[in-house]
């Protein structure tokens, strides 16, 4: 789904727009331009790059690099950690950094709508924690929409808003995470209790 929204995939019907934007049309570089930013599943770092040089890629269709100092800045407040590894190679990272890294890049493009796909796939408990409770602060801070596909359905519902849960790509039920938390037939059925 998060492929398609990001003009990865192509969508044979439907539509989704995001302002002006139909996100069904158009490609990923044209998304990005329109504030509109994907972290896909899985390895999104450039392996053989520093964590400074994977930053620095967010940033590279932005002329004014005024603001792309100011994005880094704010990439390395929210991940502190990625601060200490600038001249790392990716490839030497944990899973956990590797991840912060791909937010943080992709918060380099300034993006106000960001797509995040499973991003406590293969991580400890504890920096699945602190990733979440990372996402949660920008919301916060930064006021972005995020659109979080994740199958730690509890850990995801604990920091949202509001939630859809999709059974074999249909909307089974939809609202606010705490009235999803709250039902007895959603806990069941999708969160094993």
């Amino acid at each position: 789904m998060l492929r398609t929204l990001s003009g990865l995939n192509k969508a044979t019907e439907g539509s989704a727009h995001w302002g002006e934007h139909n996100l069904l049309h158009g490609k990923p570089e044209s998304h990005v331009r329109s504030g509109v930013s994907h972290v896909s599943e899985g390895k999104s770092v450039v392996a053989e790059l520093t964590v400074a040089e994977n930053l620095d890629l967010g940033s590279l269709w932005r002329r004014n690099k005024k603001e792309a100092a100011e994005s880094k800045k704010q990439a390395l407040e929210l991940f502190p950690r990625l601060g200490e590894r600038l001249s790392q190679r990716a490839d030497t990272l944990s899973g956990g950094e590797r991840q912060m890294l791909a937010i943080g890049r992709t918060l380099m493009s300034k993006p106000n709508l960001l797509l995040l796909d499973e991003p406590s796939l293969g991580l400890a408990p504890l920096v699945i924690e602190q990733i979440f409770q990372t996402i949660r602060g920008i919301v916060d801070s930064m006021g972005l929409t995020v659109v979080l596909v994740e199958q730690n359905a509890m850990g995801a519902l604990k920091i949202a808003d509001t939630a859809v849960v999709l059974n074999l790509g249909r909307v089974a039920t939809s609202g606010s995470a705490a009235d999803l938390i709250a039902d007895p037939a959603v806990r069941a059925a999708y969160l094993g209790y």
